[in-house]
């Protein structure tokens, strides 16, 4: 199996599991969105591996992105896996309800029922009993803790298959009653959402002038409960290595706990996840104030303007060298 950009499909999958992963990469050259290219330098790596691909997982909204799958990458899946008789797509919209701007959120079922893969449901591809969803209510609703998911999908095993496996993660009867009273309520439902998509919308504006003032720039995103940001001019050098000093600083000498690239297996070093919803707006501000000072003092500069303490350092190195080889001359002449 091989997937897209989900951090956590490491352990969810493999370790559990022990199925072996190939990660699908992507590249900042067209904003992280998946090609054809990438889908086949996938496939071509476990050949290399002599693993047999049976499925694909992406998840859409992306994370660690923060951003929605285009109608056309949408389609390049489900053409990649109509090619390939045996494999199968799972699309993760954990977080299909916090699409907070333009463009909107496309289900890949959507994209079934547009090119009536479902009614060629005899046909010799199945294509509609290989493409399922699953989801859950962790992110939407922000009830992690209730352990409730759902998966979609029009194939008769794969339903009998979870239904059976469902005997080892029941839900209380306590937490069905109190989910069918809440989504029962379909005006309670519909403000917590909107009022939801309006604070997550207002949230992440808030980071990113937060981050764009501490000279960082991020990927443009419209989902999610986090942004995907640029912190490569931060490096000493190209290096994964150089990701990881740097994450050690930002967590241990800023304070902020933030996810590298390199765990959610993005190829450029200097990229990392930023959440932004778990968090009150002072503390958004003052985690800002401190990676600015962070940003300052690792650079001397913001938005490209050198600060004034800096100044005064590079100042007082400069008249330091110069009195070093003044008295380096006066020696040289005695």
């Amino acid at each position: 199996m091989f997937f897209l950009d989900l951090c956590r499909f490491d352990r969810d999958l493999k370790w559990r599991t022990g199925v072996e992963i190939v990660p699908i990469h992507c590249t900042s050259s067209n904003n992280f969105q998946v090609t054809e290219q990438a889908l086949q330098q996938a496939y071509q790596e476990a050949q290399k591996r002599n693993l047999k691909v049976k499925g694909v997982m992406v998840t859409n909204p992306s994370n660690p992105l923060g951003t929605t799958m285009s109608r056309s990458e949408l389609n390049l899946l489900v053409d990649f896996i109509k090619e390939n008789k045996d494999m199968h797509l799972i699309s993760d919209e954990i977080y299909s309800g916090t699409v907070f701007s333009s463009p909107n959120f496309i289900s890949v079922m959507e994209i079934l029922k547009d090119r009536n893969d479902f009614n060629d449901s005899k046909d010799a591809d199945n294509i509609c009993e290989r493409v399922h969803v699953v989801y859950s209510l962790s992110k939407d609703l922000g009830l992690p803790g209730f352990r409730v998911g759902a998966i979609y999908s029009e194939n008769d095993t794969v339903v009998a298959a979870a239904t059976k496996m469902s005997s080892f993660g029941l839900i209380s009867s306590q937490t069905q009653y109190l989910l069918s009273a809440m989504l029962g309520d379909k005006k309670f439902t519909k403000n917590y959402l909107a009022e939801n998509l309006k604070r997550l919308k207002k949230r992440q504006n808030k980071l990113v002038s937060g981050l764009q003032k501490a000279g960082i720039s991020c990927l443009e995103s419209n989902a999610g409960l986090f942004c995907w940001v640029d912190m490569r001019h931060l490096l000493h050098s190209n290096t994964f290595e150089a990701e990881m000093e740097l994450w050690k600083k930002i967590v241990y000498q800023v304070g902020l706990n933030i996810s590298p690239g390199s765990s959610c297996h993005c190829t450029e070093p200097g990229w990392f996840r930023v959440c932004f919803a778990n968090m009150s707006e002072e503390t958004l501000k003052l985690a800002m104030k401190r990676l600015k000072a962070f940003v300052v003092e690792s650079t001397g500069n913001v938005n490209g303007v050198t600060t004034k303490s800096t100044k005064r350092n590079l100042l007082t190195k400069w008249v330091f060298r110069l009195s070093s080889r003044d008295q380096r001359d006066q020696q040289e002449e005695r």
